[in-house]
């Protein structure tokens, strides 16, 4: 059963138990859902009202870009911890011989890739989370004021969150170009979330 698929009782029970994942990575992933969901939620309560038919078309395809992003982020939750687990799985290969080890040490590296790039993909998609708020600033129900800077906080912090991830799994790679330039690329979504964020709550 996917994590997505179960409810939240069952989720924070998973996530409360000694099992090592889900974790931080999914939790950064939710935070990205929720988001989503908050913005579609506040363009729902926007569009079909006179008041605010001059924003009408944004709005909407605002919204279809929210319901985008929150499947590829409720999908992250889970693609994290299958991340996880495949870097897991390593540890019970054999490496008795050297050619055991040389398999085991290469098969460690790709899976800490896989388990970088899942919280990659998770900031990626929680900038853009951002952005779709950025570009709903000013024509959204100002009833919905508070929903829309919740779901700024949780886009900020499913960016914060997903980097620590991607840092920790970054430290055990030893291909410096691919951390390198990893490193790089998160940090630029890292300085671009922070503006953002900013930009957004600031006038709450």
């Amino acid at each position: 059963m996917l994590l997505q698929d179960h409810n939240l009782k069952q989720f924070t029970e998973v996530l409360a138990s000694n099992a090592p994942a889900p974790g931080g990575g999914s939790v950064a992933a939710l935070n990205g859902a929720l988001a989503a969901a908050l913005l579609n939620m506040v363009g729902e309560l926007t569009v079909g009202k006179e008041k605010y038919r001059e924003f009408h078309d944004d709005i909407q395809g605002i919204m279809t870009g929210a319901k985008e992003l929150l499947n590829k982020l409720l999908s992250g939750v889970d693609e994290d911890t299958q991340a996880y687990n495949k870097v897991s799985a390593v540890f019970a290969m054999p490496k008795d011989t050297p050619e055991e080890k040389a398999a085991r040490s290469q098969a460690m590296q790709n899976a800490l890739k896989d388990a970088a790039a899942a919280p990659l993909q998770t900031m990626k998609s929680s900038l853009q989370c951002l952005e779709l708020l950025k570009a709903a600033l000013g024509k959204t129900n100002p009833s919905c004021e508070s929903d829309f800077g919740v779901a700024a906080l949780c886009a900020q912090t499913s960016v914060r969150s997903a980097w620590l991830n991607v840092k920790i799994n970054l430290s055990g790679i030893k291909d410096e170009a691919y951390t390198e330039k990893t490193a790089a690329e998160a940090h630029a979504i890292l300085a671009k979330s922070e503006k953002l964020a900013e930009e957004l709550l600031s006038p709450l």
